[in-house]
């Protein structure tokens, strides 16, 4: 029998809560159990909070996906109800495959339990027989770093330890699909490496990697899927890069906006996905052919610390622009800001009306860079949206340097004056 090609299918799904009012008075339970033999018991049971509208979402077998969105989009929802923990109230859910879940940190773990009775309990939960846990408890505990910590009770545990002992069980189930909500953000730098170590080796095994997390350079360099979830909807499923870039110029304009985005409710047949336009489309100023050139106006592909460079952008604008800004950053391939300025900050005057179509330098004398391969983002920001271009360059250098920048400077070897004594008047010396 031919396995299905996607891990995870959902297909218009709609999680609501029930909203629950609670009265003003105190009840016992003799007084609410006379109150319901009297037939008087009041309705407790308000309306309905939809958290997820309308859900259809495909996730390949063997793939890693993002799922990014602001707080209170319904990721966390979405990541229950793929475990379980939550029934849809509506639609079609199909999961192919063991499930491990890292959602709460120490979620299912007993306090009074040590962390060595703790494991054999989550793994018999996530589907292991007590001899595959026993199989396995050597390595759980080596992988977590636990130490003689492992037969003291979990209460005692920091949280970094919790996480630790939670991620060593979960990967090592061995199962078919991966949960991971936000859980990585705990720990140490050490430990940081080592689970995304881990999760690599999960990667290269084809498994399947559901990720929520905030960190987008994760997302665009770790991914190979994403999906943005606001208030409830699906709005972009894509390349890692394309989704990030769009949810960032969505964040940027609701913050220069302060709106919020919201879409419409659902209809009683439960509707279409709304259209949402993407944030900027139509901004005022429209950036486009980002570039690095030289002094002479050639594109330079490989550039030198000591290099004079230009970053060219041209834009298009229609009318007055009272509120625009230029802001320039240098960052790593990971979004690590190195540099990072604006036609604001520097007070850099700008004309009130723009022409139809124009050009801004953003002139480096000298570019600084040690070896390495960086991000050059250029963004026009007004009320009515924003634009942005970047572009990957390249420094090459034949001085082994390290760090990320050379500063002017140079060497001076000298010799240290030879201090001189001084002379005391009318004192002899044997």
């Amino acid at each position: 029998m031919q396995e299905p090609l996607d891990a995870i299918v959902m297909r218009d799904v709609v999680k609501s809560f029930r909203k629950r009012t609670i009265r003003g008075e105190y009840t016992t339970f003799k007084s609410e159990l006379l109150r319901w033999l009297r037939g008087k018991r009041q309705p407790r049971e308000g309306g309905l909070i939809t958290a997820l509208r309308g859900i259809t979402l495909n996730i390949p077998r063997g793939k890693t996906v993002a799922i990014i969105g602001r707080n209170g989009s319904g990721k966390s929802t979405l990541l229950k109800l793929i475990t379980g923990i939550y029934a849809p109230t509506s639609g079609h859910m199909e999961i192919n495959g063991r499930i491990s879940a890292l959602l709460d940190l120490g979620a299912g773990f007993h306090p009074d339990f040590s962390g060595r009775e703790n494991i054999l309990i989550n793994g018999i939960i996530l589907g292991m027989s007590r001899a595959e846990v026993r199989e396995r408890m050597d390595d759980i505990i080596a992988f977590s770093e636990l130490g003689e910590f492992i037969d003291e009770p979990v209460r005692t545990y920091s949280s970094g330890m919790y996480m630790r002992l939670a991620f060593a069980v979960a990967t090592h189930v061995d199962p078919d699909i991966l949960i991971v909500d936000e859980i990585l953000a705990v720990g140490d730098e050490h430990f940081s490496k080592k689970s995304m170590a881990k999760m690599t080796e999960f990667k290269k095994r084809g498994k399947t990697i559901v990720l929520v997390t905030h960190d987008l350079s994760t997302v665009e360099r770790w991914c190979d899927e994403a999906a943005w979830i606001d208030g409830g909807y699906i709005r972009r499923v894509g390349r890692p890069s394309e989704v990030v870039a769009e949810y960032k110029q969505a964040i940027a304009l609701a913050e220069a906006q302060s709106v919020v985005f919201t879409p419409p409710a659902l209809t009683e047949d439960g509707g279409a996905l709304p259209q949402v336009n993407v944030p900027g489309a139509d901004a005022p100023v429209r950036l486009s052919g980002l570039k690095l050139v030289g002094p002479s106006g050639e594109v330079v592909p490989n550039l030198t610390p000591e290099a004079s460079v230009e970053a060219c952008v041209d834009f298009s604008a229609k009318g007055l622009c009272e509120d625009l800004v230029f802001e320039v950053s240098l960052q790593t391939l990971e979004g690590r800001a190195l540099y990072e300025t604006s036609t604001r900050v520097e007070s850099v005057p700008l004309p009130r009306e723009l022409p139809a179509s124009g050009r801004v330098r953003f002139v480096l004398e000298r570019l600084g860079l040690l070896a390495g391969t960086y991000v050059c983002e250029v963004t026009a920001r007004t009320k009515g949206g924003i634009s942005r271009e970047t572009c990957t360059f390249v420094v090459s250098s034949s001085v082994a340097e390290r760090g990320v920048f050379r500063p002017v400077h140079h060497w001076v070897v000298e010799p240290v004056p030879v201090a001189v004594a001084p002379v005391l008047a009318g004192v002899g010396h044997p």
